[in-house]
């Protein structure tokens, strides 16, 4: 098993309103489908393995972008859509927070014997994943979340996360099963029905390595494995700052979801009809779904995709995002029969924004950008969980919101 990462982030609380975490599910599943109907759900599960993606992914679904209760967030809303349909994604999430974690073994029995999968291993697997984070490795961190995703050819993911009661800070682990080629081995003789991909048996004979590999990890000191990782560290304040954006990457985005481009871009001709304020948001949906690992040094430039709660960097345009699920929502069902020209289009707005990076020159400055979204919010339904925004306003807290419209 390899450890891909860690996040440190600031502990935040507060609950998600329902009227945020339907949206945030009902956009998660559309890109899921076009993540593994574009690369598949192996590299989906190598995208969750990674700190900065699943930050971005969290921003982007209108999460506050470095908050730690993005993770609760995202693997909530993950397991709530993924798991109706896991049979035909090929998916399966399993655990999650508090009493949930606790429910991961028995889960993963279950997905043994849907599968034929080797579900003690899978367990096996879960536990050693959260004992190496809670015991081999002293860090001050308790977990208190511990996700496992897997694929019913055997790969899997865990995103766990722990608490540290003194510094309020948060850590997230990051586990992919990538490079356990040596440790698949025949079919469990305990588990009933057919084989249905790779099997994976971590208490076989042969899976010494993986045993030795895990002895090694708990051997090491705390501060030589952690050093080694991927490690996003997140600051503690609340506010999008000048220095947490690429304002190169977000300018050629914001030119290329000018109304005009849909007219100058062939390729972008099917999305003709949206906003700019639509194709903005879709352009930053399409590089999380598209992009490589480069591309998600600055996960805090997705959150200028549907803001967040919390108002910042500014109120959730709910028209803009609901347009935005329903255009990414449709491409993937056409996709589904065989039309997948709008879900390749969508694709497209990422490319296109990269190549304009290359000379681009931002004509605004990140201050500026900010104030436009704050005095356009309430055009386009801005909503924080203080109520509708009812007048423009460029600085929240001043009682510029209409609390009779909530829900």
């Amino acid at each position: 098993m390899k450890k891909s990462g860690r996040a440190d982030l600031a502990l935040m609380g507060g609950s998600i309103p329902p009227w945020l975490f339907n949206r945030m599910k009902q956009l998660a599943l559309p890109m899921v489908e076009a993540i593994i109907a574009n690369t598949g759900k192996e590299d989906f599960l190598s995208r969750l393995s990674n700190p900065f993606w699943f930050q971005s992914f969290a921003a982007v679904i209108g999460m506050d972008w470095n908050s730690s209760g993005a993770t609760t967030a995202v693997m909530s809303a993950l397991k709530q859509v993924i798991n109706p349909v896991s049979k035909e994604l090929g998916l399966y999430v399993c655990g999650g927070k508090g009493k949930e974690s606790l429910k991961t073994p028995q889960e993963l029995l279950e997905v043994g014997y849907k599968t034929g999968l080797d579900g003690d291993a899978l367990a096996r697997a879960s536990k050693l994943s959260a004992k190496v984070d809670n015991t081999a490795v002293q860090d001050g961190f308790n977990l208190y979340l511990h996700s496992f995703i897997v694929s019913d050819e055997g790969h899997w993911s865990v995103i766990q996360q722990g608490m540290h009661t003194e510094n309020r800070k948060a850590r997230r682990y990051h586990w992919h099963s990538e490079n356990m080629t040596s440790f698949i081995q025949e079919p469990h003789s305990a588990i009933c029905g057919l084989s249905d991909g790779q099997i994976i048996n971590l208490v076989d004979k042969k899976a010494k390595p993986a045993q030795k590999g895990i002895l090694n990890i708990a051997a090491e000191h705390p501060d030589k494995v952690l050093k080694e990782l991927p490690h996003l560290l997140m600051p503690a304040y609340c506010n999008v700052k000048a220095k947490d954006i690429d304002i190169k990457r977000l300018g050629s985005i914001l030119w290329l979801a000018q109304e005009s481009q849909t007219t100058n871009f062939e390729e972008l001709l099917l999305l003709k009809g949206l906003g700019p304020r639509t194709l903005q948001s879709l352009a930053l949906v399409s590089e999380v779904i598209h992009g490589t690992p480069s591309r998600f040094t600055d996960p805090a430039r997705f959150s200028f995709a549907h803001g967040s709660k919390g108002g910042k960097p500014f109120p959730v345009p709910t028209a803009v995002y609901d347009e935005t699920i329903g255009t990414l929502k449709k491409a993937v069902e056409n996709s589904k029969i065989g039309n997948s020209d709008k879900l390749k289009a969508i694709g497209k707005l990422s490319k296109l924004a990269q190549k304009a990076e290359q000379n681009f020159e931002p004509k605004e400055n990140f201050e500026e950008l900010l104030a436009k979204e704050n005095r356009d919010s309430h055009k386009y339904g801005g909503r924080t969980l203080k109520g509708y925004v009812k007048t423009p306003n460029v600085q929240l807290g001043l009682g510029l919101f209409d609390e009779s419209k909530n829900d």
